[in-house]
């Protein structure tokens, strides 16, 4: 899965965390593994200018999504296996985030890998207009935010057993 990130936010994030909670979305979607996305991040003044002309709103706001190919997750059993594709473009505005996170008690960390994986629920197809469809996505959201907290709390432990494994061999 090719995963590029590029920074012209002027704020430094943990892009490596982002890559990791969006290929753990993908991956959890049932998506290609060769699947390939790109993620921006942009000021407020760049994210203001994307709101407008794509959403013909005003003003910056947190994340946008570009889908590219038509993706859904998963599939029928008896359906010819996916090839790779482009998934699309995820579009993060840390400054705004950062506003939403203090204002919601969490870190930007928190609220950066929240908004990464709202994106790529965008991009798969989800969306969050009506109501119902409202409660599946946020649903489906933080249970796949949930499941990548723990997959990096076991990642973690598992690291620090091999640490000490290792202590016993010197």
């Amino acid at each position: 899965m090719s995963i590029e990130v590029v920074n012209e936010s002027g704020i430094d994030v943990a892009e490596g965390e982002l890559v990791s909670v969006a290929r753990f979305a993908i991956a959890a979607m049932d998506v290609h593994p060769a699947a390939e996305l790109s993620m921006m991040l942009v000021d407020l003044a760049a994210m203001a200018d994307l709101h407008m002309r794509w959403m013909d709103l005003p003003g910056p706001t947190d994340v946008m999504s570009f889908p590219m190919d038509e993706l859904e997750p998963g599939g029928r059993p008896d359906a010819p296996e996916p090839g790779p594709s482009m998934l699309g473009d995820i579009v993060l505005c840390p400054q705004f985030a950062a506003e939403q996170a203090e204002a919601a008690g969490h870190s930007l960390a928190h609220e950066l890998a929240l908004l990464t994986v709202h994106g790529v629920l965008h991009l798969l197809g989800y969306d969050h207009a009506e109501p119902e469809e409202e409660r599946e996505m946020f649903a489906l959201q933080n249970q796949l935010l949930q499941d990548w907290y723990e997959q990096q709390a076991q990642l973690y432990r598992d690291s620090r057993l091999l640490d000490k494994s290792r202590n016993f061999d010197e």
